[in-house]
């Protein structure tokens, strides 16, 4: 059996890819549309740079070969989601081919990465009725073409999310704005069908099992499998013959003339590849001790999560950086991520403060709660109470003046005061404190007046 995957996916520009029309997701038909994403007689495309960039970013990431030049072409046929009855795309010079992507060991090769446009959508009604909506009529769309190395439908989607996860780090995509199309192509004997815009991997895996199986079948009663495409119905969880498969020659291509030959030097030159993610995991486990499983989970879970583990590690150790990762960290890490940028050194020097002994394990992870949620429990706040009763006791005893001086005028508190605000930077209210040192001196043995 042998699997190649045409992997659409969706660029995370605010624009579309040869206009200025936004990027909104409505559900008003035909809203942001203009005269070049409708193909309009006169109306001439021009190149969003930003898209070019991440699809270089992509074309990188998976090893390919980025060439000096590149440019765009026209592929001809007639669709009604495609009204100017051509897609500009990339042919003869795409911006990326010949790499490779290594699942686990085994090398996945890449014949192509390009850039195109993507058509608009086709909606059905219950009424037999086909509406088109053009509002995704040229969002920026990247190509990575595989070659046939894929042995199984499992193996397929394991494949897949895999290297989702790499493109999403690599220009910082989200799974919210992940979009994301498949065309299958397989073969269990010679000839291969392609099972157009599949969505979703359990749906990718689910259309594969059911072509493997159906070829074998065929195969077995002595049929011929005909070279054609065909589309997957998800909810027979079975694929249907759709029309018979073009050759590349059936589109007719030609150059694009309305737009010109790029240079990708300079913007290539001033690109940066994170490291890759399959490769930290490697790292994680090499430099710091730690099993595949726990440097997965924190990879994955996050980038900033994984820098974050790093920047702790440096402050304490693996030991103390490790369970508040994966633990307390990790599960409040959703609120945490959108104000790290303002709050990650407070939250080192919480860490700090394990590490020394000052705060115990359970102080630790109340006070990391709070911090990452802004909310204080009930936990919290009990242990905000004894943490006072014992800062103020100390204090107490380390200045036995001001104790004598409190017993004959009970306005010295304010030296207490004083001094537990500057030992807190603030963190206690002034009724707090006083209410804190009067339970405390009754506590040991004196009230106001005895002396």
């Amino acid at each position: 059996m042998k699997i190649g995957l045409e992997i659409h996916i969706q660029l995370p520009t605010k624009s579309k890819m040869f206009c200025s029309c936004p990027i909104v997701s409505t559900d008003i038909a035909n809203t942001y549309v203009c005269p070049v994403c409708l193909g309009l007689p006169g109306s001439k495309p021009f190149l969003n740079k930003h898209a070019v960039e991440l699809g270089l970013i992509i074309a990188k990431k998976l090893n390919c070969t980025i060439p000096e030049t590149t440019w765009f072409s026209r592929k001809s046929y007639f669709y009604p989601d495609l009204c100017k009855h051509f897609q500009i795309t990339q042919y003869d010079m795409p911006i990326g081919k010949n790499g490779v992507f290594y699942f686990g060991k085994k090398p996945i090769r890449i014949t192509r990465c390009h850039l195109e446009e993507d058509p608009g959508r086709i909606n059905r009604t219950d009424s037999g009725l086909s509406l088109v909506d053009y509002n995704r009529s040229g969002v920026p769309l990247i190509e990575i073409v595989t070659e046939p190395d894929i042995s199984s439908p499992i193996e397929a989607r394991e494949f897949l999310s895999t290297l989702l996860t790499e493109v999403k780090d690599a220009i910082d995509l989200d799974d919210k704005g992940l979009s994301i199309r498949c065309d299958c192509n397989i073969s269990v004997g010679k000839e291969r069908c392609e099972v157009k815009n599949v969505t979703g991997l359990k749906n990718i895996e689910l259309c594969l099992k059911y072509e493997a199986m159906r070829q074998t079948k065929l195969i077995k009663a002595g049929g011929r499998v005909v070279r054609e495409t065909r589309r997957f119905d998800e909810d027979r969880k079975a694929t249907f013959p759709s029309r018979k498969k073009e050759f590349e020659s059936d589109y007719g291509y030609i150059g694009e003339p309305d737009l010109g030959i790029y240079h990708l030097s300079k913007i290539v030159d001033n690109i940066k590849i994170r490291e890759s993610l399959l490769a930290r995991v490697s790292r994680f486990q090499k430099d710091y001790s730690i099993n595949e499983l726990a440097a997965r989970q924190i990879i994955n879970t996050s980038t900033k999560l994984a820098d974050l583990f790093e920047e702790l590690v440096k402050v304490s150790s693996v030991d103390i950086a490790r369970p508040l990762i994966t633990g307390t960290i990790a599960a409040n890490w959703k609120a945490f991520e959108p104000v790290m940028d303002e709050k990650s050194e407070e939250l080192k020097s919480i860490v700090i403060d394990l590490s020394k002994g000052n705060i115990t394990d359970t102080e630790c992870d109340l006070k990391l709660k709070m911090l990452m949620t802004g909310k204080e429990s009930a936990e919290e706040s009990s242990l905000v109470s004894a943490n006072l009763d014992v800062l103020v006791e100390n204090v107490v005893k380390e200045n036995p003046t001001v104790l004598a001086d409190c017993l004959k005028n009970e306005k010295a508190i304010n030296r207490i005061i004083g001094i537990v605000m500057k030992r807190t930077n603030g963190r206690y209210s002034s009724s707090d404190i006083v209410s804190t040192t009067k339970r405390v001196i009754g506590n040991m043995g004196f009230h106001s007046g005895n002396t």
